[in-house]
């Protein structure tokens, strides 16, 4: 994904500070029946990999990257679907179930 908040010379350096990072425990019992790690989801999420989000989505999210705003990912996971959300003052990041937000 071609990315205009993502240069394309450092695809892998992250471009959203994350601050203190939280995950539900529903998450991370989801997160490891599937042997995934959150720091792998994290990690997309800070390079501006937004995940499954509809295009409009995506589009605030580039645009929250320099308005300082907040971001929102969605990952699918299993027949599940993973939420990551950063706050806009980038104090906190939270990964959780959209069951739980």
């Amino acid at each position: 994904m071609n990315n205009p908040a993502t240069p394309d010379s450092a695809p892998n350096v992250p471009h959203i500070p994350l601050g203190q990072v939280v995950a539900t425990p529903a998450v991370l019992a989801l997160l490891e029946c599937h042997n995934l790690t959150p720091a792998q989801l994290l990690g997309r999420h800070a390079t501006c990999d937004w995940g499954d989000v509809p295009p409009e989505d995506a589009a605030a999210n580039d645009r929250a990257i320099t308005a300082g705003n907040r971001v929102l990912s969605a990952y699918p996971v299993g027949n599940e679907r993973i939420w990551i959300i950063t706050e806009g003052d980038r104090s906190s990041t939270c990964v959780l179930l959209p069951s739980e937000y």
